[in-house]
């Protein structure tokens, strides 16, 4: 047998990969190659015959194997060739769904299906909310979708400011008050999404379900958690039982509270959790399951909600450690903070520095609000702290407590009024 003859290995790799690109999105360029209406299976049969035509009998059907069980590692995440979903019939009524992107990871793409970490930016075009009910058309079957882009400019230096929250936040209280809207579903990067989601929870007013997604990887990417997602997330906003429970956070098949969900791994898909109260239902594939109800204000039961907020009052977050020092705080002060979040050790304590600086800026009518960097547990509200005139954080994590207090704050600075609404929110 003449090794020469054949196709190089590289070849047939290169030639496969080419496959599958022009029968996910053809891009092929190649005027010679196979005929665009040939069906997947007759052209993997032309691929294993004009590989292997130098191989013996026994070699081609190992060859042929081989290639059938690899075949899949060049599919899509979304698989473009994959069998119609059914669709309801006309007399099934929909839940109408409003699709609003914020953009996030699941709106990114890579610039390689192994690429689940360095991706998005201005190199790779963004994937706009028409992209993913084309590339997951199951999501037609369960909802009337309407689109919304509501990302950040992708040249902007900043991907996130408060001019964003208020925009989004006044866009939802109007598609709240819409009668045709039967629930929202928000893409956001999962970096601050807890924030903005808690934020929303705060200032929209509804007993509608907004439902707050995103994935862990690209758009693109290799066994990527962007369409599931999705597809959850839409469940959830349409499910007559997620009424009334404020803004949620679904991924993962998790449902949790805006109030409790926190980011808790860089990369992880199961990285959102409720650190202390656990998830308060599941996206399970035979239907949404909710197990218990949020107790603390939200929503319709805020009294922030339905307010527009042009700008709020400036609070930082002070983090606590051995031999944290005061300057921190007094040049918090010194640049106009109304309020301060000390991020304490143990249960919620500032170190000695930190204490006398704490003194000084209350002594400027500075709210300060203790919370606890072990990221679980209540700050409880001791007599010491009592003394010292420290709100107790609850269970909060400090980005939380910070837009808290700044809503807080604009309506009071008494510390037994801010003490009163972290109580209750």
């Amino acid at each position: 047998m003449n090794i020469n003859a054949g196709p190089s290995r590289a070849q047939i790799n290169l030639q496969a990969i080419k496959l599958f690109e022009h029968q996910q999105y053809g891009e092929c360029q190649s005027e010679n190659f196979y005929p665009p209406n040939e069906c997947l299976a007759n052209r993997c049969e032309r691929m294993i015959n004009q590989f292997t035509q130098f191989l013996t009998p026994r070699l081609r059907r190992l060859a042929a194997l081989i290639f059938c069980v690899c075949l899949p590692a060049f599919a899509q995440e979304v698989p473009t060739y994959a069998p119609e979903p059914p669709m309801p019939s006309a007399d099934v009524k929909l839940p109408n769904i409003v699709l609003m992107s914020m953009g996030g990871t699941i709106a990114s793409r890579g610039d390689t299906r192994l690429n689940i970490s360095n991706y998005g930016g201005k190199d790779y075009p963004r994937v706009n909310p028409e992209d993913w009910i084309k590339d997951v058309p199951e999501i037609k079957g369960i909802a009337n979708i309407t689109l919304e882009d509501q990302r950040a400019p992708q040249d902007r230096a900043s991907s996130e400011t408060f001019e964003d929250f208020q925009r989004v936040a006044k866009r939802l209280n109007a598609l709240a008050n819409d009668a045709n809207v039967d629930g929202i579903v928000v893409t956001h990067g999962t970096n601050t999404m807890a924030e903005t989601a808690f934020y929303m929870s705060l200032v929209v007013k509804t007993n509608k379900p907004i439902v707050f997604v995103g994935s862990q990887r690209p758009w693109t990417g290799l066994s990527g958690d962007g369409p599931r997602n999705l597809y959850d997330a839409v469940r959830v906003a349409g499910s007559k039982d997620a009424w009334n429970k404020g803004v949620l956070h679904c991924m993962n098949q998790v449902i949790t509270p805006a109030r409790d969900v926190s980011k808790t791994s860089a990369y992880r898909m199961n990285t959102f959790k409720g650190i202390d109260v656990g998830a308060l239902g599941y996206a399970d594939p035979d239907q949404i399951k909710f197990y218990r109800e949020p107790v603390r204000r939200h929503t319709y039961s805020s009294e922030f909600a339905g307010m527009d907020f042009p700008s709020l009052p400036k609070v930082e977050v002070a983090y606590a450690y051995r031999d944290a020092p005061a300057y921190i705080i007094d040049a918090m002060v010194a640049n106009g903070v109304k309020g301060i979040i000390v991020d304490g050790t143990g249960a919620g304590s500032p170190t000695t520095g930190q204490t006398e600086a704490i003194k000084r800026a209350q002594a400027k009518g500075v709210v300060v609000v203790a919370t606890a960097r072990t990221h679980g547990g209540r700050v409880q509200d001791t007599i010491r702290r009592n003394e010292a005139k420290i709100v107790p954080g609850d269970n909060f994590m400090p980005e939380k407590a910070r837009i808290l207090l700044q809503l807080a704050l604009t309506k009071t600075s008494d510390v037994k009024e801010v003490t009163r609404i972290f109580n209750e929110y």
